[in-house]
C-alpha cells in the first residue's frame, strides 16, 4: 500500500456486500474511539472519517504510506475484521482520484441510487465532525469545501435528480403491490432517525393513516408521532404487538436485531392469512434474514430496495456523461489548488506526532 499524500481508503457497495457492510459499520462509539486512535498516528496529518449505510470510507494526507497502512490495521483490528480480506475488497486512491470520488459521492453518482440527496448531508456532517475534532487542516478543508461547492454545481446544472427513486417511495410500491393500498393497512416504524421518517411520510403521502412509532428513547418517539399525527408505543412491546401491523418498517441504529426470527414466527401464527411486510433500511441490519423464509411474510432490506430502485434510473442515467465531463473539470482544478500543499505536507517529516490541529488552515477561496 503506497499511499503517502492526499488518499482516500474504504469499502463500499460496489464490491462490499450487505452481510460484510454491517461487519464494517462504525457504531458512535467505536467511530469516536477510531477517530482518536487514527489522531496518534505518526505522519497522518489530517484526517475524515465518512460513515454510511453504503460505505465506510478514510480520507487522510499523509507523510508516508506507513500511515495509510496504520489506519488500516487499526480498523480491521477494532471490526475483528480479517485484514487480508479488507484488502480484497478496500477501495484505495490518491491524488486527483481520491477528490474526484469524493466530488462523486457528493453529488449522488457513486450511490446505490443515482442521484440520491441523503448522502451530500452524510459527508458534510462527516467533515463537520473531522472540522470540530480539529483532524482537518488546509487540504482537506479545502477539498471538502470546494468539492461540496462542485456538487452543488452538477445537481445544479444537470438533471441527475430528476425522476429520482427513493428508498422510501420504492418501500411504499411494494407495499401497495402486496396489499393493493395502503389506506387501510397498519404501519409500525421502529426506530425514529431521518431515514425513518422519511419513508412513514411517503407512506401518508399515499393515503396511510394509522402509524405508529417506537424508538429505543420512548420520548423521540412521542416527538416524532406528533409531528406526523401519529401514536407512540413502548419499544419494548414491540414483538409482542407485531401480529397487530401489517407493515413494519425497521430503521434503528441497534447494535443487534430488533425483530427475530421467533418474534415472527408468533405473529404470524396469530395472523396467517394477511401477509407483513418488513422493510430494513438499518444497517446493521435489524430483522433477522431467515424471517424471509416464513409463509406470507415479505423482508426487503437496503440492497433489495436499491435494486429495485436502479431499475428505473434510466432518465439520471442520461446525465452521467454530462456530470462526468463536470466532475473531471472540477476534479482537476481543486487538485491543481491542492497539489503542492500535499506534496509539502507528505514530504517534510514530522516532528513526533504531529495532530492536525497543529496544522494552520488556510481560508478557503
Amino acid at each position: 500500500m503506497n499511499l503517502a499524500g492526499l488518499f482516500v481508503i474504504g469499502a463500499t457497495h460496489h464490491r462490499t456486500p450487505l452481510a460484510v457492510r454491517e461487519k464494517l459499520s462504525l457504531s458512535a462509539d467505536g467511530a469516536a474511539a477510531l477517530k482518536a486512535e487514527f489522531a496518534g498516528i505518526p505522519g497522518l496529518r489530517e484526517f475524515a472519517v465518512l460513515n454510511t449505510c453504503n460505505r465506510v470510507e478514510f480520507y487522510g494526507v499523509a507523510a508516508d504510506a506507513d500511515a495509510a497502512a496504520q489506519i488500516c490495521a487499526a480498523f480491521c483490528a477494532r471490526q475483528q475484521f480479517d485484514a487480508t480480506d479488507f484488502a480484497k475488497i478496500r477501495l484505495e486512491l490518491t491524488g486527483r482520484d481520491a477528490v474526484q470520488h469524493l466530488v462523486e459521492v457528493s453529488a449522488g453518482l457513486d450511490s446505490q441510487m443515482l442521484g440520491e440527496t441523503e448522502i451530500f448531508g452524510q459527508v458534510k456532517d462527516a467533515y463537520a465532525a473531522a472540522q470540530a475534532g480539529g483532524f482537518t487542516g488546509p487540504v482537506l478543508n479545502r477539498v471538502f469545501q470546494k468539492g461540496f461547492q462542485a456538487a452543488k454545481h452538477i445537481r445544479t446544472h444537470t438533471a441527475i435528480t430528476e425522476g429520482q427513486v427513493s428508498v422510501a417511495n420504492v418501500a411504499v410500491d411494494l407495499a401497495l403491490n402486496i396489499f393493493g393500498g395502503v389506506k387501510d393497512t397498519r404501519i409500525l416504524l421502529l426506530g425514529a432517525g431521518e431515514i425513518g421518517e422519511k419513508t412513514a411520510k411517503a407512506f401518508q403521502s399515499r393515503g396511510a393513516a394509522a402509524l405508529t412509532v417506537a424508538s429505543r428513547r420512548f420520548e423521540r418517539a412521542m416527538e416524532l408521532a406528533t409531528a406526523l399525527g401519529a401514536s407512540a408505543m413502548p419499544f419494548e412491546q414491540r414483538e409482542a404487538r407485531l401480529a397487530e401491523f401489517d407493515v413494519v418498517v425497521c430503521a434503528t441504529s441497534a447494535p443487534d436485531l430488533v425483530v427475530p426470527l421467533a418474534a415472527a414466527r408468533a405473529a404470524m401464527q396469530k395472523r396467517p392469512a394477511r401477509p407483513l411486510f418488513f422493510i430494513d433500511q438499518a444497517l446493521p441490519r435489524d430483522v433477522d434474514p431467515a424471517v424471509a423464509d416464513i409463509d406470507n411474510v415479505f423482508l426487503y432490506n437496503l440492497d433489495d430496495l436499491a435494486k429495485i430502485a436502479e431499475e428505473n434510473r434510466a432518465a439520471r442515467a442520461a446525465e452521467m456523461v454530462k456530470c462526468r465531463a463536470i466532475v473531471a473539470e472540477k476534479a482537476d482544478a481543486l487538485w491543481r489548488q491542492v497539489a503542492a500543499q500535499v506534496e509539502a505536507l507528505a514530504t517534510v517529516a514530522p516532528n513526533g506526532k504531529q495532530r492536525p490541529d497543529q496544522l494552520q488552515p488556510r481560508t478557503s477561496g
